[in-house]
């Protein structure tokens, strides 16, 4: 069954711990936690202190995606406010490797992320090192953005470079029941929702997660059981 990670950038900041126990209650698989540093990406979103203040609201996988440059001296911080797994930018910086020994060395699963414009051979070096490769159908920085149908094609390859493998392939950035079923039918078993995960306020987030996961698992032939 597809994962759903609802990215909590699109929660109301103002009653964050309970937007995140609402949208994990809805069906939320994994909680998706986008940090910004206004520096690798335009935006600034928040640090380890919010993600240790949510931690207790939710016992989901904590995916930490860090959109930020140098990611190395914030690793520790993240580890120990509660991230189950921690994705880095191949593009952060010039030691993603040793980034990667870092979170698998705490004891956390690793991840590594691209950005639109990067080819998936740049993460091939570093395979062996992953439980998880992120591929961006947007361009990071802000949420609410339209998906990038030519990401479709780097989804396919990383699904191919990762054959026989036991690695996780997230997609994330303008996910919509209309584009996630793509995005699974090119590979992906994890999908970051948003805007479409969060909108029209917990009443919605039960209907929003499950039409996504529903037209994800329909173009990929899964059979929805949860997992």
């Amino acid at each position: 069954m597809t994962i759903l990670a609802p990215s909590i950038l699109a929660a109301d900041f103002s009653r964050l711990g309970e937007e995140t126990r609402a949208i994990a209650q809805a069906g939320a698989d994994w909680i998706h936690l986008d940090v910004m540093d206004g520096h690798f990406v335009p935006n600034i979103s928040f640090g380890p202190a919010v993600v240790k203040a949510l931690r207790p609201w939710t016992d989901k996988v904590f995916d930490v995606h860090l959109m930020i440059a140098p990611a190395d001296p914030y690793l520790a911080a993240f580890a120990e406010a509660g991230a189950d797994a921690i994705t880095v930018h191949v593009e952060a910086g010039p030691h993603i490797h040793r980034s990667l020994q870092t979170i698998r060395g705490s004891g956390k699963r690793a991840g590594v992320a691209l950005n639109p414009g990067t080819p998936a051979s740049a993460i091939e070096p570093v395979l062996d090192m992953v439980d998880l490769v992120l591929v961006m159908t947007v361009n990071p920085g802000f949420g609410g953005q339209s998906f990038i149908h030519s990401a479709l094609e780097t989804i396919a390859r990383v699904k191919a470079m990762t054959a026989g493998r036991s690695i996780d392939i997230s997609v994330d950035g303008g996910i919509t029941p209309e584009t996630a079923g793509p995005a699974a039918q090119a590979g992906a078993n994890i999908l970051v929702a948003g805007s479409a995960a969060f909108k029209g306020g917990p009443d919605k987030y039960e209907t929003n997660v499950a039409a996504i996961r529903a037209a994800a698992d329909a173009a990929a032939g899964r059979d929805g059981v949860r997992c």
